[in-house]
């Protein structure tokens, strides 16, 4: 069922929840709390002084204009003058200290939940869009900078105002005070429906923050798609949608917090009319002075300020609760592969073995929970090179990623060398087991940089000895800038082809005893591609290779052959033979084999 505008009742945060949140929050801001307290010691100096102003008023009054006391006056006014300078430098302080300790805790924030994504599986990163959590990583995060750099401010200041401010106007005149506090019940009806709206609102705000974040990324990252297609102006009412959504919902935040601020600052003018009338009433009895009524006045003009700035920061405080609540739930997903205590090195060699494993993608629907692979078995001998071929959707991918343990198998385990790999230290599994995409990333940078990315301690000689093992450390050596070359922006710079070179230097660079391939060399023109293929094959000599194939030519360079097939709607592994023999038994492989060939042979 969907709440308000949007937000389901799961969403919605209760009193309860909302504490848990900020004593987490809180939880994780202890190393800076000695910067927090310098801030409220120089919050409670300046509250103290700027209540002092209106006393020093009164006195002024009845003491130096009203006998017309010239020496009484000039006291009031050099106190008043000082009390002044103290609430500036607290002021002043207060705000230097603040800042410390919010960014600070806003600096720590940032790294812990960007090195907890950095941790999380691939199906991790499956299930969660990119555009979501970078909305996580900067608006949720953003949106709490207001809160950190005035928002605690204003709410220990105006704490610490408001008990003063109260306590001096019962000790002023009692009667005019509980005359001004007739608005109050006024005042928390209001408040109680605030929070009820507003909680509700600033969910919904930060939800489509992030929708807008991931439909923004998914046009720019797929340009060249949309503009191929010509499907720019699906794409600008895709995010014209959008952005109305977020629109909308900022809107009605807008909404539920006007009527109440108004509300508060109607209140505290009634306030001040009541207190001048009562006042007057009570001068002429002569139970209350003239600088008494100025100073409650003074004092509630004072006291209603901190009112509707505790108003604000409620807004603000909605808001930053929501995102820390969202923040908070990325922070506790437990990473689905993860190193075990007590984690062992794998050793340098052996068999790559695969026993009886079973494998759900999690996060699938609950009725249609059916395994992606189940009951694979096979053991690749050191050495050895192992294709995976299959119709699209078998689970060849899968059961690749597997034996590189990007999964963890539901049953069954993947051994090398006799150790299970969920006991193996990642250090030593990233040494043995390299995976080589299909489509080589880069990252901004220069070529030496993306090489690097494998092995950051990587000396410039053993930086080009990757690139020379496999072949290519001429061709980047004839660019201009040499390995220096700047690659922008994923590569850009760079052909298919020459990402894809970098891709496997860096895994020449490793030196893994294991290579698991997705095809390296299916995206590339014919230009490349035979570049890429020698450097390929000095890649994979000497080393245990799974490759996933969608090529008769690499199936042919395989020792063997693993079939990949749906039995029911599951994958299960069909045939396992060389090719050869596969072909002579005339089963799934050999139609497999003979598609290839009729899209290979020549138009007549």
């Amino acid at each position: 069922m969907r709440v308000g505008h949007g937000v389901t009742d799961d969403e919605r945060l209760d009193r309860t929840e909302a504490t848990k949140v900020l004593r987490r929050a809180a939880r994780m801001a202890r190393p800076f709390r000695l910067l927090a307290l310098a801030a409220v010691g120089f919050v409670a100096m300046s509250v103290s002084a700027t209540v002092a102003g209106p006393v020093l008023v009164r006195h002024a009054i009845d003491a130096g204009i009203v006998p017309g006391d010239r020496g009484a006056l000039n006291t009031a006014i050099v106190l008043y003058v000082a009390f002044a300078l103290v609430a500036y430098v607290g002021g002043r302080q207060q705000y230097v200290y603040v800042n410390l300790a919010g960014e600070g805790f806003l600096r720590a924030l940032r790294i812990r939940l960007f090195g907890h994504i950095q941790r999380q599986p691939v199906a991790f990163h499956d299930r969660n869009k990119a555009g979501v959590l970078v909305s996580r990583m900067t608006a949720d995060i953003e949106s709490m900078s207001e809160l950190v750099q005035w928002g605690l401010l204003q709410f220990v200041s105006a704490s610490i105002l408001i008990t003063l401010s109260l306590g001096t106007l019962f000790v002023l005149s009692w009667q005019l005070t509980l005359v001004a506090l007739l608005v109050l019940p006024v005042i928390v009806a209001a408040s109680i429906r605030f929070q009820r709206d507003s909680n509700r609102a600033y969910l919904e705000v930060r939800e489509r923050v992030g929708q807008n974040l991931s439909a923004l990324q998914e046009g720019i990252s797929g340009v060249r798609v949309i503009q191929a297609y010509g499907r720019e102006p699906e794409q600008r009412r895709r995010f014209r949608m959008s952005n109305r959504s977020l629109y909308d919902s900022h809107l009605h935040s807008v909404k539920v917090s006007t009527w109440y601020f108004g509300l508060v600052e109607f209140c505290g003018v009634l306030a001040t009319a009541l207190a001048i009338g009562a006042g007057g009433w009570l001068v002429a009895r002569g139970d209350v002075t003239v600088g008494t009524v100025v100073a409650v006045v003074l004092l509630l003009a004072g006291l209603f300020e901190p009112v509707q700035q505790l108003s604000q920061l409620y807004n603000t405080l909605q808001s930053s609760i929501a995102s820390l609540h969202k923040l908070f739930e990325i922070l506790d997903t437990e990473p689905e592969v993860d190193e075990r205590p007590g984690a062992v090195d794998l050793p340098t060699d052996g068999a790559l073995v695969v026993d009886d494993v079973t494998f759900t993608y999690p996060g699938a629907a609950a009725g249609s929970r059916r395994p992606a692979v189940a009951d694979a078995s096979i053991t690749v001998a050191p050495g050895e090179r192992l294709a995976l071929v299959g119709p699209t959707g078998a689970g060849k991918s899968t059961l690749a990623k597997l034996m590189a343990r990007l999964y963890d198998p539901d049953v069954g385990a993947v051994s090398y060398g006799g150790v299970d790999l969920r006991d193996a230290t990642f250090a030593s599994l990233r040494r043995r087991i390299i995976v080589v995409p299909q489509e080589g990333f880069l990252f901004g940078g220069t070529v030496a940089d993306n090489l690097r990315v494998a092995r950051p301690d990587a000396t410039d000689d053993e930086v080009r000895g990757a690139l020379a093992a496999i072949g290519v450390l001429g061709h980047f050596e004839a660019f201009p800038e040499g390995l220096d070359t700047e690659v922008r922006e994923r590569g850009s710079r760079l052909s298919a082809g020459e990402r894809q070179l970098v891709s496997l230097a860096r895994a020449a660079l490793v030196d893994p005893d294991v290579l698991v391939l997705d095809e390296a060399t299916s995206n590339l023109d014919p230009g490349t591609e035979a570049e890429v293929e020698m450097a390929l094959e000095r890649l994979m000599t000497g080393r245990t290779v799974i490759v996933v194939a969608h090529r008769l030519s690499t199936v042919r360079r395989a020792d063997r052959v693993a079939v990949v097939d749906l039995v029911d709607g599951v994958g299960h592994i069909v045939e396992l033979g060389d090719h050869d023999e596969l072909v002579r038994l005339g089963g799934r492989y050999a139609a497999l084999e003979a598609a290839w060939r009729r899209t290979q042979a020549p138009a007549s």
